[in-house]
């Protein structure tokens, strides 16, 4: 039972996921289905710590986008007709997430609450 409480997010999505492939795709598809698991286990845990904390972190949805974004140039690059401007134009949006993500860890409340605390006046 307390497996179940401290992993209820990866329950939820592998609950999802099965529900997916049950319905026989092939190998490719199956292997677009596992990104996409990826995608949806960070999509539950952000959702699971919104409803424990009652807030939203910056880091969890720029993440979602990170994951998605990587997903598509992964579905992307294995297509035998590649559009490569597309491609290139998914990595440097992941890099831009990239920054944002490093701008949102360095620049948090929970960081800057911390850094005040230890500051002596």
């Amino acid at each position: 039972m307390n497996f179940i409480k401290q992993h209820y997010e990866l329950l939820c999505a592998s609950v999802i996921f099965v529900a997916i492939l049950s319905t026989h795709y092939p190998f490719y598809k199956a292997i677009i289905l596992m990104l996409e698991f990826v995608v949806i286990i960070e999509v539950v845990k952000m959702i699971s710590e919104f409803i424990d904390k009652k807030r939203l972190r910056l880091r969890y949805v720029i993440d979602v986008f990170i994951i998605f974004l990587t997903r598509d140039v992964i579905i992307l690059t294995t297509h035998p007709d590649k559009d490569r401007q597309e491609i290139l134009f998914l990595l440097l949006v992941i890099f831009v997430f990239f920054l944002f993500r490093i701008l949102a860890v360095l620049f948090s409340p929970a960081l800057s609450r911390k850094k005040k605390a230890q500051k002596p006046f």
